[in-house]
């Protein structure tokens, strides 16, 4: 039996009454594991007809899916292809409430360790932009990569606080993620250590700092936009007390209906200060009563007709003939089709690295960016080398080199281990010397150079398996 804090038991006990038995008891038996489809690499319909795993559906989210815990689907060199995000199912009802469409521009305002921000991005389709934020600079790390594993363009990740984002992007947001940090209480059956910090005092101190997060999160937020705040906590103090204290000093706000979800359950107005009836209208997962973690989400809604935006002052774009030239020559050679990226401007050089930034992202400078957009690649002495976020980015049928090595053959196990292709590997395209796009079951998973009929290995260092 997991050993949970006294003071936790006895609140619990108190709020939930006859149900309480039966919440306890949810803590002796094994968590589900899921993992969500990526649609910027693979359709449902092919991920199910290729998938190494047993799945089964996850009732509120489109592409989300238990497996087994024994079958270890992080072991998988089709994970490494960002295929699919490993996350927990409670966490991947957020997006779906949030229903993001393409062409919309979105803020993932707590946005580590990237659950809801690839979530976003499948939705979006390249097709808008996502401004992906995480204030602990480590964390923020973890999001770049896993914004970059799962082929994401149109992104940006910031490392800023909510305050200083809201300065500079009032009014810009069609729709806000706020995860909020939290005591954590709906991931006791899996993290001791939310378990060891928890005290009614931690509690407490997070519903401040949630509020604080949501006033900032509103100003941000367009007219007629909409606002997801979620936890994975059950204590009302940081769930329906929250968003009842927002909405009494918000009043341009208001809990939108999103009727009723499979495995959601009501949000309880008894657990307000005022009993306000609107918060039967958000939404809980009890892990006693679906299969997920415990969770709370709220639906506002910003009150307003959209109104046209201001001008944004836009980066200073790189406009090297030097630097694009090397780009340039590369793109022509390496791509079937490589009009599309020839005629963007948008790219920037930060020291030697170039990126390409979303069309939509004002300017950054004083703004600490961990991630300004896609990482093309480095230019070096007017030569061009491209990134491994850029391979994560193509697909096959873009290039006109690549190799495709079976999902579960010695050759791609070899090749996350950073070791030199073998000279038979089977070439698709053109054999002349350059770069080639390195596939595992057709899905691009990095690059290696093609010289003097040897495959040099370019898969990152730091991301080579053991």
């Amino acid at each position: 039996m997991i050993q949970l804090p006294d003071e936790f038991r006895e609140k619990m006990k108190e709020l939930l009454g006859e149900g309480y038995d039966s919440f306890i008891e949810s803590y002796d038996k094994e968590r589900v594991q899921g993992l969500r489809v990526n649609p910027l690499k693979i359709s449902r319909d092919k991920f199910q007809k290729i998938c190494p795993f047993e799945l089964k559906k996850i009732p509120w989210a489109a592409e989300g899916y238990y497996y087994q815990a024994a079958q270890r689907p992080g072991k998988h060199p089709f994970h490494e292809a960002g295929l699919y995000y490993i996350q927990e199912p409670s966490a991947m009802a957020v997006v779906e409430l949030l229903d993001p469409q393409p062409g919309e521009k979105i803020l993932d305002l707590c946005a580590a360790p990237g659950g809801k921000t690839t979530h976003i991005a499948g939705r979006l389709q390249e097709k808008g932009f996502l401004l992906s934020n995480e204030i602990h600079p480590a964390r923020a790390r973890i999001l770049s990569q896993n914004v970059e594993r799962m082929g994401i363009g149109n992104g940006v990740v910031s490392n800023e606080d909510s305050k200083s984002l809201s300065l500079r992007f009032p009014g810009f947001f069609d729709r806000i993620v706020v995860d909020a940090p939290c005591s954590g209480e709906g991931m006791f059956r899996k993290d001791e250590a939310a378990r060891l910090e928890w005290t009614p005092g931690h509690v407490n101190a997070c519903a401040v700092r949630q509020e604080e997060l949501l006033s900032n999160a509103a100003v941000m937020l367009k007219p007629g936009g909409t606002m997801v705040y979620s936890t994975c906590t059950f204590s009302p103090e940081e769930n329906e007390q929250v968003i009842e204290s927002f909405l009494l000093s918000h009043p341009g706000f208001s809990i939108k209906d999103m009727g009723e979800r499979p495995g959601l359950y009501p949000g309880r107005r008894s657990w307000s200060k005022s009993g306000l009836a609107d918060l039967e209208k958000t939404f809980r997962i009890w892990p006693d009563k679906s299969e997920g973690e415990g969770h709370y989400l709220a639906v506002l809604k910003k009150d307003g007709d959209e109104i046209s935006e201001k001008k944004q002052t836009v980066p200073e774009y790189t406009r090297d003939k030097s630097v694009l030239g090397g780009l340039e020559e590369f793109l022509k050679d390496f791509l079937a089709d490589p009009a599309p990226l020839l005629l963007r401007k948008e790219y920037i050089l930060f020291g030697d690295q170039l990126y390409l930034i979303p069309p939509e992202m004002m300017d950054f400078k004083g703004m600490k960016v961990i991630r300004p957009g896609l990482h093309m690649g480095t230019v070096k002495k007017n030569r061009f080398e491209p990134s491994h976020a850029f391979a994560h980015f193509l697909k096959k049928e873009e290039v006109n080199r690549f190799i495709d090595l079976p999902a579960d053959g010695e050759e791609i196990i070899k090749y996350l281990k950073g070791e030199t292709l073998p000279e038979e590997t089977a070439l698709s395209g053109d054999n002349k010397k350059g770069w080639v796009l390195v596939n595992a079951g057709g899905y691009s998973i990095g690059f290696a150079k093609l010289a003097g009929g040897i495959l040099k290995n370019h898969y990152p260092k730091g991301l080579r398996w053991m």
